[in-house]
C-alpha cells in the first residue's frame, strides 16, 4: 500500500496533455445552493482542446478504479470554445466532504494509447460544504477503496486524471448509463481500468509512476 506521500509524489510529478483544471483546486470549497466555477485551460501540449472537445463535465466521488457520477454539470461542453462553466452544486447529492472530484469525459476523442477508451481529465480532491445527503454504502466502499486506487489530487495545482471507461454497475438508465443510488440521489457508478491514469494533466500512467518511485524509495 502505497503511502499519502508516496502518492502526492507521483500525482505531482505525473505532468502531460489536454484539459488543464485551474479551478477547483485541492484548496477549494464549493457551497451547496451557491454558484460555483469551474476553470480550465489548454496546456499547450497535444492533444489540444479543439481535439478534446465536446466533453461531458460532472462531479464524482470514488477512486482510480470506480467512480460515481453524483451530478451533471454539462453533458456537451466544447472545451475549446469555453474556458469555464458555472453551476449551482446540489446539495442532496452528498455529505460535507473533501472527496469530490471533477470529472471531464471527452464525446469524441479516444485515449491515444488505448483507443478503445474515451480521453478523460480529473480535477484534484475538493471539499463541498452546507450538504444534506449521505453517501450509500456503494458509494463509500469506493471511497474506502482509495488506499489502493488513488484519485485526485493534494497539491493546490490542479490534478486532473485520465482513465480507462471498461464497465459499469447496476442499473442502466434510459441514456446507457448505469446508475447507483445514494440515499438521496441517483448517481452513475463507472468503472475503470486498473492501471488508471494520474496526472496534473490527464494523460500519465499512475502506477507507472507510483512504482517508479516506490521501486527508487526502497534502493
Amino acid at each position: 500500500m502505497f503511502s499519502k506521500a508516496i502518492i502526492s509524489f507521483a500525482l505531482a510529478a505525473s505532468a502531460l496533455a489536454n484539459v488543464f483544471i485551474t479551478s477547483p483546486v485541492a484548496t477549494s470549497t464549493f457551497a451547496a445552493g451557491q454558484q460555483a466555477t469551474i476553470n480550465w485551460q489548454d496546456d499547450g501540449m497535444s492533444p489540444n482542446l479543439a481535439s478534446f472537445g465536446a466533453s461531458l463535465v460532472g462531479i464524482y466521488t470514488g477512486n482510480a478504479n470506480q467512480q460515481t457520477l453524483l451530478q451533471t454539470i454539462n453533458p456537451s461542453v466544447d472545451v475549446s470554445t469555453s474556458s469555464s462553466i458555472s453551476f449551482t452544486p446540489d446539495g442532496s447529492i452528498g455529505p460535507d466532504s473533501s472527496e469530490y472530484f471533477v470529472r471531464f469525459t471527452s464525446l469524441s476523442l479516444k485515449d491515444a494509447a488505448n483507443p478503445q477508451f474515451p480521453a478523460e481529465a480529473f480535477s484534484a480532491k475538493f471539499s463541498m460544504t452546507g450538504m444534506t445527503g449521505t453517501f450509500n454504502s456503494t458509494v463509500q466502499n469506493e471511497i474506502n477503496g482509495q488506499s489502493t486506487a488513488p484519485i485526485g489530487g493534494t497539491a493546490t495545482a490542479s490534478a486532473s486524471v485520465s482513465m480507462k471507461t471498461v464497465s459499469t454497475s447496476s442499473t442502466a438508465s434510459a441514456s446507457g448509463s448505469k446508475t447507483s443510488t445514494s440515499a438521496t440521489a441517483t448517481a452513475t457508478t463507472t468503472k475503470t481500468g486498473a492501471a488508471g491514469k494520474v496526472g496534473i494533466t490527464g494523460i500519465t500512467c499512475f502506477v507507472g509512476a507510483a512504482a517508479s518511485l516506490l521501486g527508487a524509495m526502497l534502493l
